[in-house]
C-alpha cells in the first residue's frame, strides 16, 4: 500500500512538472490566459470573453482544432459574446443577450455559431439545438499569431468586423447595429437631461438626417430645438430634413433663416462643406453670401478670393487672399501660402 501511494505521488510529481499547475479551488495562473475585448458599434456594445491558447510549435488547423469538429473558438471555458441589443451578423438577425461562441472549421470555410448556451466548459457539451444562430464565412491567410486574439477591425459608425486570429489564419464576421435599437436608445436618451437644451434635440435630429431614417420625428425635434434657442445649427438641420421629405419650399424658408443667423465661421464653412461635397454652385453662392455680410472679416476676405477665382479674376483673388492673411489668426496665416502659390498659378482653389 505504502508503495502504491510513493508511485502514485512520483506519477503526480512527475505530471506536475510536466503540466501548469491547476486547482478545483484555487484560481492559479493558467497555460491559456483569460482576455475581455470590448467595442461600442453605433450606441450598443459588444463583449467578448476568452481564454488565449498558444500555438507551442504544435499543429492548429487540422491538428489541435480538427476540422469537421465543433471547436469552442478558445481555450477552457466557453467563449461568450454579449450584445446590448439587437444586431445582425453577416446579414442575419441576432437578439440581444449572452452567447456559447463556437466555431466549425473546414480547410476553406467556417461555421459560426452562436449558441444560447454560455456557460459550458468547452464545446464538449454542446447541443446544436440550442444554436440561436449559424452563419457561414471564410478564413484567410493572416500574420503569425502565437496567442488567440479577437479583434474588432474596419469599425464604423454602424458596424464592425469581429475578427478571431490565431496561427497564420484570421476569421472575420462582421456585426452591424440594429438602427431601431439606436433609435430607441436616443429616444431614451431625449427623456433625460438632454431634453432641456436645444443642442440635445438637434443632435438626435441630425444624426436622423445623416442615416435617413425617422424624418418626420426628427422635424418634430427640430422644431423643440428652435422653440428653445432658434440657431443656424438646427436651423440647417430642418433644411436638411425638408429636403429629404421633399418639401423644398420649407427647406429654403429655413435655410434662408439660417444664413441670417451664421456667423462668418459658420456660414464659410458651410460652404467648404458644401465644396467637398462636389456641389460647386452652391458653395460659391455661400461664399458670396459670406462676402456680402462679413466684408471686414478675414474670412469674409477669403470668401471675395473665392468668388474671385469663380469669376477668372485671379487678381482680386490674391488681393483678397493677401487681405485674408494680414487679418487671420496666427495659425491659419501659414495656411494661406498656399491658396497664394495656388491662385498666382491660377489654379481653380473651389475644385
Amino acid at each position: 500500500m505504502l508503495r502504491s501511494c510513493v508511485s502514485i505521488g512520483i506519477l503526480l510529481a512527475a505530471g506536475s512538472a510536466a503540466l501548469p499547475a491547476q486547482s478545483l479551488v484555487m484560481s492559479l495562473p493558467r497555460q491559456s490566459q483569460r482576455a475581455t475585448v470590448s467595442q461600442r458599434v453605433a450606441l450598443t456594445d459588444i463583449k467578448i470573453v476568452y481564454h488565449r491558447p498558444l500555438v507551442g510549435g504544435r499543429k492548429v488547423w487540422g491538428g489541435m482544432v480538427a476540422y469537421g469538429q465543433v471547436w469552442r473558438a478558445g481555450a477552457n471555458e466557453n467563449t461568450t459574446i454579449e450584445f446590448s441589443d439587437p444586431v445582425t451578423v453577416e446579414g442575419q438577425p441576432l437578439a440581444k443577450g449572452i452567447y456559447g461562441l463556437h466555431m466549425l472549421p473546414t480547410a476553406d470555410s467556417w461555421t459560426v455559431i452562436f449558441s444560447k448556451t454560455a456557460g459550458a466548459w468547452g464545446s464538449f457539451s454542446y447541443d446544436q439545438k440550442e444554436d440561436a444562430l449559424r452563419v457561414a464565412v471564410k478564413p484567410r491567410p493572416a500574420e503569425m499569431h502565437e496567442a488567440l486574439t479577437y479583434d474588432f477591425d474596419d469599425v464604423k459608425s454602424d458596424s464592425a468586423a469581429i475578427t478571431l486570429r490565431w496561427e497564420k489564419l484570421a476569421v472575420p464576421f462582421t456585426v452591424k447595429a440594429d438602427p431601431e435599437a439606436t433609435l430607441a436608445n436616443i429616444r431614451s436618451q431625449m427623456r433625460n437631461s438632454a431634453q432641456y437644451i436645444w443642442t440635445g434635440w438637434d443632435d438626435a435630429a441630425t444624426w436622423c438626417a445623416d442615416n435617413k431614417t425617422n424624418l418626420d420625428e426628427a422635424l418634430t425635434w427640430t422644431a423643440r430645438s428652435i422653440q428653445m434657442e432658434e440657431r443656424f445649427e438646427n436651423l440647417m438641420t430642418r433644411a436638411r430634413i425638408l429636403t429629404a421629405l421633399n418639401r423644398t419650399t420649407e427647406s429654403a424658408t429655413a435655410s434662408a433663416k439660417a444664413m441670417e443667423l451664421g456667423t462668418a465661421t459658420q456660414l464659410y464653412f458651410y460652404g467648404r462643406q458644401l465644396q467637398g461635397q462636389k456641389q460647386k454652385a452652391d458653395a460659391i453662392a455661400i461664399y458670396r453670401t459670406v462676402a456680402r455680410r462679413f466684408p471686414d472679416h478675414w474670412l469674409g476676405h477669403l470668401a471675395k478670393a473665392r468668388a474671385a477665382v469663380a469669376d477668372a479674376d485671379f487678381t482680386t483673388a490674391m488681393k483678397e487672399t493677401q487681405a485674408a492673411q494680414s487679418a487671420a489668426p496666427d495659425p491659419q496665416k501659414a495656411q494661406l501660402e498656399g491658396l497664394k502659390k495656388r491662385i498666382e498659378a491660377h489654379e481653380d482653389i473651389n475644385s
